[in-house]
């Protein structure tokens, strides 16, 4: 299943928290306004969003483009940790393959 992932930015007393974080599946990722990624089930996708969630739960940026390239940059290292099976950052192009197949 690939989705999009995307988040909420919100000012807060100390700056910008990035919170809320959703994933909807999609057959047109748009890594633009958040990050695309594959998931084996649903139960990895629950647990992927709830590792993000500690993650970014105390952090604060200055500004939205701090905010966005640090969520981003997490996933991908997330990401590049994970075994082979699991969780995959997906380009537009590789997504438009899978769905032709």
């Amino acid at each position: 299943m690939i989705c999009q992932l995307n988040w909420k930015t919100l000012p807060g007393l100390r700056g910008l928290g990035c919170s809320e974080f959703r994933a909807v599946e999609t057959a047109a990722p748009d890594n633009e306004r958040g990050v695309a990624v594959a998931f084996a089930d649903e139960a990895e996708r629950d647990a992927f969003l709830g590792e993000l969630e500690t993650y970014f739960a105390r952090q604060r940026f200055s500004n939205n483009a701090a905010a966005f390239e640090a969520v981003k940059t997490h996933i991908l290292e997330l990401i590049a940790r994970k075994p082979q099976q699991a969780a995959a950052a997906v380009s537009p192009s590789e997504a438009a393959k899978r769905e032709q197949a």
